[in-house]
């Protein structure tokens, strides 16, 4: 499980890092590795998109209550969902 910390800090660089999010879009294993975050190449969409960096911004702590681990966060950002299903 990934600190509370470690996923404000991943929501503020999918907010403001426009090289991260290039390379979370493009590979989204390496792009996670890079910074310390493990996550298998099953959990990721064949398709993926991000919600916009202005929607993560905005829904930033609604997100950080919504979720508890990386690994349910990641694969749904990564399907251009801003809320879990």
């Amino acid at each position: 499980m990934h600190t509370t910390s470690e996923l404000s800090s991943i929501l503020d660089k999918l907010a403001n890092d426009n090289k991260f999010r290039e390379h979370l879009l493009a590979d989204p294993v390496s792009a996670l590795a890079a910074i310390g975050i493990t996550l298998s190449a099953d959990q990721v969409p064949e398709e993926r998109s991000l919600p916009s960096q202005e929607e993560i911004a905005a829904d930033k702590d609604e997100l950080m209550h919504s979720l508890e681990t990386t690994a349910t966060m990641l694969p749904f950002l990564l399907s251009g969902a801003l809320v879990p299903a």
